[in-house]
C-alpha cells in the first residue's frame, strides 16, 4: 500500500511507503488524521496550506459487498472546521485495486492554471493540462474523460462552482454507469479542489490489488455471511431496492420531523406527490429503472433512474435529501422539477442540500415565493453563470441568509441542517449541533432510533447518550468503506459477526466487538482535536437560536437539549 503526495505548485508527484502512523487507517480515519497532523488549524482553508486527502476505506477494493465508499477531507471553507466528505460511485473500488491508501493534494497550481491528475492502471500518478475544460459543466467533462481514456476510468471532478471557490462546491464522482451524479457534498470541499487548481481526478479501473488479505478464505466465507445478512435485512433487502432513500418521505413526515417551507412546518401539505412510492411509481410508468446499482460492488441498489415525459435520463439518484431540499423546503412538490434541479446541482457542482435550504431561506426572506419551480431553476442556473447573486447562493444557506438579514436559517457552524428537523427528533439535534463538521445527518442520525421505537424523539431523556453512540458508530463505518445505508446490517447478530470477521481476516488480527467503536472514538478525537486547535469551542456546538423558539407544528416542540447536557456529548 502507498501514498500518492501531488505538489500542485511544482506539479512533483511522489510514492510514499504508508508511514507508520497511519498504518491500519482508511476512509475517514485516514483523512480526519492526516489534517489534525500537517494541516494547519488555522490556516485559509482556500490557501496552499490546506491539504486535499482522497481515501478509501480499509475493505474497499475487497470482495466485501458495499464498500465502495470514497472520503475525502481538508479543512471546510464552509465551516472552518475539519471536514470528511464521502461518496459513492466506483473510485474507492478503483483506488484499491491499485494499492494506493491515500492521494494528498498540497500546495496551489500558479494562478490561471487549471490541472487533471491521471492515475493509470499501474498505479503511477502525473498532472496534465485541463485549461481546455474551463468552466465546463461536470456531465460534459466525464463524457469527455471517458472519450479521451477510456470507459474504464474513474472520475472525480469539479463543476463552475468549484472553480470559482464557492463555499458550497461539490465533488461528483461517477457511478458505474460513468455519470458524475455521485457527490461529496458537504463542506465546500470541492471549493478547496477549485483552489487547488484541480479539475478533476482520474483513477484507472484496471488496477490488480496488491494489497494482500492476510485470510483469503476466512474472508470469502465472511463477505459471504455479509451479504446474506444485507439482503435478509428488512431496510436493505427490501425497502431500499423498491423505493431507495425517497421511501422515508413518508414515515418522516408521519413523525412530523420533516422540515417544511424552511423549517416551519414538521409535515408537507400534499407530501405524497412526492413520496418514494410516487417516485418510483412515475419511473416505472416512464420507463426508468427505479432500483438501479449506482455504486460498484453494490447488492442493495438503492440508486433509482429518473427519466423525463419523453423517456430521457435526466439524474440518478433522486434520493431522499435531495427531494426533502430542493422539495419540502421550498415547497415545490413536482418531481420533474426536483429532478432538474438536481441535475443542476450535480452538474454545476454544488451540494443539493446546503443549496436546497439556501434557496428556501431566500424565499422565506420574500425573494421568491414557496413552490415556484422555474424562481428556482433560475436562482441555480445563476450560480452557473456566476453572477453575483449565484455566488452568494453557490456560498450555501448561511451566506443568503446574512445577504437577506433573515433570521431563519437552518445551519450549525455554517453548514445546512439535514432533513429531519431536530424540534422533532431531538437526538439528531444534539448531532447536528456537536459534530465536529457542522449539521450534518451522515455523522450520527438517530432516526433508526425512533423508527424501532427505543427511543422517544420528543423528549430529552436519552438523546445524548443515542448521538453519542451513533456518532461513534458512524466515524467507525466511514473508515472501512462501507456504505452507511448496508450498516443496517451491523444490526444484527449476524451482519456485526460477518464484518468483524472480514476485518480480522482482511488483517490477521483478532479484533473484538469493542474494538469497533474504539475507531470511532479515536477518530472523532482527532477531529475535534483539530476543531479546538482552529479556535472553535462549546460555545459553537449550539443550534439557531429559533430552533429553541419557534415551536415546530404539528408537535408544537422546541429543541429542549440543554447547553448543559450538549457539552457531555464528547464525555468518552
Amino acid at each position: 500500500m502507498k501514498f500518492l503526495r501531488v505538489n500542485m505548485g511544482s506539479r512533483e508527484v511522489t510514492v510514499e511507503e504508508v508511514p507508520q502512523a497511519y498504518m491500519g487507517l482508511g476512509g475517514r480515519g485516514l483523512t480526519s488524521t492526516f489534517v489534525n497532523a500537517e494541516v494547519p488549524p488555522t490556516c485559509d482553508p482556500l490557501g496552499p496550506e490546506n491539504k486535499l486527502i482522497v481515501a478509501p476505506g480499509v475493505l474497499s477494493g475487497t470482495s466485501l459487498v458495499n464498500t465502495s465508499r470514497i472520503s475525502i477531507g481538508a479543512k471546510s471553507p464552509l465551516t472552518g472546521t475539519i471536514k470528511e466528505s464521502n461518496a459513492g460511485g466506483t473510485v474507492a473500488a478503483a483506488l484499491g485495486h491499485l494499492g494506493i491508501t491515500a492521494v494528498i493534494f498540497e500546495g496551489q497550481a500558479p494562478e490561471g492554471e487549471l490541472l487533471i491528475f491521471r492515475i493509470d492502471e499501474n498505479g503511477d500518478g502525473s498532472l496534465v493540462p485541463a485549461s481546455a475544460y474551463e468552466g465546463m459543466g461536470t456531465y460534459d467533462l466525464a463524457e469527455k474523460m471517458l472519450e479521451t481514456y477510456g470507459k474504464k476510468t474513474s472520475v472525480l471532478c469539479i463543476g463552475p462552482a468549484g472553480e470559482q471557490m464557492l463555499t458550497a462546491a461539490s465533488i461528483q464522482t461517477t457511478d458505474v454507469d460513468g455519470r458524475p451524479c455521485r457527490a461529496a457534498g458537504r463542506g465546500g470541499l470541492g471549493a478547496v479542489m477549485g483552489a487547488k487548481g484541480l479539475k478533476a481526478i482520474l483513477v484507472d479501473q484496471r488496477g490488480k490489488s496488491t494489497d494482500a488479505i492476510a485470510n483469503p478464505e476466512a474472508f470469502k466465507e465472511a463477505a459471504k455471511a455479509f451479504a446474506k445478512a444485507v439482503k435478509e435485512h428488512p431496510f436493505t433487502g427490501q425497502m431500499l431496492p423498491a423505493l431507495g432513500t425517497a421511501g422515508m418521505v413518508a414515515p418522516v413526515n408521519s413523525m412530523g420531523a420533516f422540515p417544511t417551507l424552511n423549517a416551519t412546518k414538521g409535515v408537507m401539505e400534499g407530501w405524497e406527490k412526492i413520496s418514494g412510492e410516487a417516485l418510483a411509481k412515475l419511473i416505472q410508468e416512464r420507463g426508468g429503472n427505479p432500483s438501479h446499482m449506482g455504486c460498484a460492488q453494490c447488492i442493495v441498489h438503492c440508486s433509482n433512474e429518473f427519466v423525463d415525459k419523453e423517456g430521457k435520463y435526466v439524474t440518478s439518484s433522486l434520493e431522499y435529501e435531495t427531494i426533502w431540499s430542493m422539495g419540502g423546503m421550498t415547497g415545490i412538490d413536482d418531481f420533474d422539477t426536483i429532478a432538474q434541479l438536481d441535475r443542476l446541482c450535480d452538474d454545476i457542482g454544488v451540494d443539493t442540500m446546503d443549496t436546497g435550504v439556501a434557496v428556501a431561506v431566500a424565499m422565506d426572506a420574500g425573494y421568491k415565493n414557496f413552490g415556484d419551480g422555474p424562481a428556482a431553476i433560475e436562482m441555480l442556473e445563476e450560480i452557473g453563470k456566476g453572477t453575483p447573486f449565484g455566488k452568494i447562493l453557490g456560498n450555501g444557506a448561511a451566506a443568503i441568509g446574512k445577504h437577506f438579514n433573515h433570521k431563519r436559517v437552518p445551519v450549525v457552524k455554517g453548514q445546512a441542517i439535514a432533513a429531519y428537523d431536530p424540534r422533532a427528533m431531538q437526538g439528531n439535534a444534539v448531532t447536528y449541533a456537536t459534530s465536529p463538521m457542522g449539521a450534518d445527518h451522515t455523522a450520527g442520525n438517530v432516526v433508526g432510533e425512533y423508527m424501532t421505537g427505543a427511543l422517544d424523539p420528543l423528549k430529552p431523556e436519552g438523546q445524548v447518550e443515542a448521538s453519542r453512540n451513533t456518532q461513534i458508530a458512524m466515524a467507525s463505518v466511514d473508515c472501512t468503506g462501507l456504505c452507511l445505508l448496508a450498516s443496517f446490517a451491523l444490526t444484527t447478530p449476524e451482519g456485526a459477526g460477518a464484518f468483524l470477521n472480514a476485518m480480522n481476516a482482511k488483517f490477521g488480527v483478532q479484533m473484538g466487538p469493542e474494538d469497533i467503536p474504539a475507531m470511532g472514538i479515536r477518530v472523532l478525537k482527532e477531529e475535534l482535536d483539530f476543531n479546538r486547535k482552529a479556535g472553535f469551542t462549546s460555545a459553537d456546538d449550539r443550534l439557531p437560536r429559533f430552533f429553541y423558539e419557534e415551536a415546530l407544528p404539528p408537535h408544537n416542540k422546541v429543541v429542549l437539549i440543554s447547553d448543559e447536557e450538549m457539552d457531555t456529548t464528547f464525555d468518552f
